[in-house]
């Protein structure tokens, strides 16, 4: 099938991030302006509120013209896919037939020129843990003869985290400070992180929610899912080794994460579904977490990248490098099985919940999402092009998430997440 192609060139270039297949949605503000709705095309983003009051959504349903005039995407996202597929079926025809270019083409804002923001109102998150090279990796620094639990391969975990300080990329934000113990002491100490890490994740988000007590069956799930974004679910590795048991994570995963400021819609990644396996070995889901649809198209092909530029780079001008590549589709579970699973209880999603996927990291340690499998807990440190070497984050560094389909000349971008840690409260370290 012959790709459309957009009016704006920018749209058209060879591995442009937003072409006309992507359509992602943000939230910015530009010239002292309130927060506006917007969609990615080429280098720029579109002003929905705009569009709408141009009278070029005067087809559409009074429900989503009101969403798309509001300054966050809860009401969009609790409008459901039919009216999704509408406002996207009527983007792209305005975005790719020259008619339009004329009432369209002063809607659109340079990337550059505008801030971006949360994309809407997250009132739950909850962060999984589907990546069963990276579980099996880190279960082995910690439990070298029993890496998985029993429960690993039966049940999607996860664990409850806090919304209030999940914010947006570009921020930079202070090292934390938590109860540490060494082995060699028999009591904790308050002190500053010396262990910080990166988490590579996708963050999948709510659309349609459900009725408290009404599970969501696994070939409707992606029906209730807006979009994924690309997510880092920072961690203070040795503020979670003291903490973690019996409960899980608390003070290490909630003082930071970060959001690209773009959502891309699951229609723009249906041409990379794929199948979802299981090993035969493997126990086979239960039937809720198991449908033929999950298997033939469960999976998506997203590449996932990491890359760091230290303070000393920056001096030097010398660009960022890459540590690791992975890819989703190696999950060992699914969207639709994430939601299924966090709904069997009865419990209710709601419009702009997020899920975070878990690090994502591939069958190799080079292919790892955090620096605490790269570097085998730090006892192997990894060395730079410029001679620098690391063993967990440090203050200045930059760490940068990047996530794609497609290759270099067709792709699908989910933006970037980019954030630089800075020092830490000097009375506590």
């Amino acid at each position: 099938m012959k790709k459309l192609k957009s009016w704006l060139a920018s749209a058209n270039m060879p591995g442009c991030e937003f072409p006309l297949a992507n359509l992602p949605y943000a939230v910015f503000s530009a010239k002292e302006q309130g927060h506006s709705i917007g969609v990615g095309l080429g280098d720029q983003v579109v002003n929905l509120r705009m569009l709408e009051e141009a009278g070029l959504f005067d087809d559409l349903s009074p429900p989503l013209r009101e969403s798309v005039r509001q300054s966050t995407l809860n009401s969009l996202m609790g409008l459901g896919s039919d009216q999704w597929g509408a406002l996207r079926q009527r983007l792209t025809a305005l975005f790719s037939h020259i008619e339009y270019k004329e009432v369209v083409e002063p809607c659109f804002i340079p990337q550059a020129d505008v801030v971006f923001h949360l994309p809407c109102q997250i009132g739950d998150y909850s962060d999984f843990y589907t990546s069963v090279h990276h579980a099996s990796r880190v279960g082995a620094l910690f439990r070298p003869d029993n890496p998985l639990l029993p429960n690993y391969k039966w049940v999607p975990v996860a664990y409850h985290g806090r919304a209030s300080s999940i914010r947006i990329a570009g921020e930079a934000f202070k090292r934390p400070a938590g109860q540490l113990k060494v082995p060699e002491s028999d009591r904790p100490a308050l002190g500053l992180c010396q262990r910080l890490d990166y988490e590579l994740e996708l963050g999948i988000f709510i659309g349609t929610g459900n009725s408290l007590g009404e599970p969501i069956a696994i070939d409707e799930a992606e029906q209730h899912v807006f979009g994924v974004s690309m997510f880092n679910d920072w961690s203070a590795r040795d503020i979670q080794a003291w903490e973690y048991q019996p409960l899980g994570p608390f003070l290490s995963k909630s003082f930071f994460s970060s959001l690209s400021p773009w959502i891309v819609p699951m229609a723009a990644l249906a041409p990379y579904r794929c199948h979802w396996t299981r090993e035969a070995n493997d126990p086979q889901p239960l039937d809720y977490l198991d449908s033929a649809t999950n298997r033939t198209q469960g999976a998506i092909d997203i590449k996932l990248e990491v890359w760091i530029e230290t303070e000393k780079m920056r001096l030097n001008n010398q660009p960022a490098e890459r540590l690791s590549t992975s890819n989703f589709k190696e999950s060992y579970w699914t969207i639709a099985q994430m939601v299924a699973h966090h709904t069997i209880n009865g419990c209710d999603l709601t419009p702009g919940d997020l899920l975070g996927s878990g690090t994502q990291s591939g069958s190799t340690r080079e292919e790892s999402g955090s620096l605490l499998e790269l570097t085998a807990g730090g006892k192997e440190p990894i060395t730079l092009s410029n001679g620098e070497q690391r063993t967990f984050v440090e203050d200045g560094d930059r760490i940068i998430l990047k996530g794609y389909c497609g290759d270099e000349q067709h792709r699908i971008g989910l933006g970037k997440v980019e954030n630089i840690v800075k020092p830490g409260n000097s009375h506590l370290s």
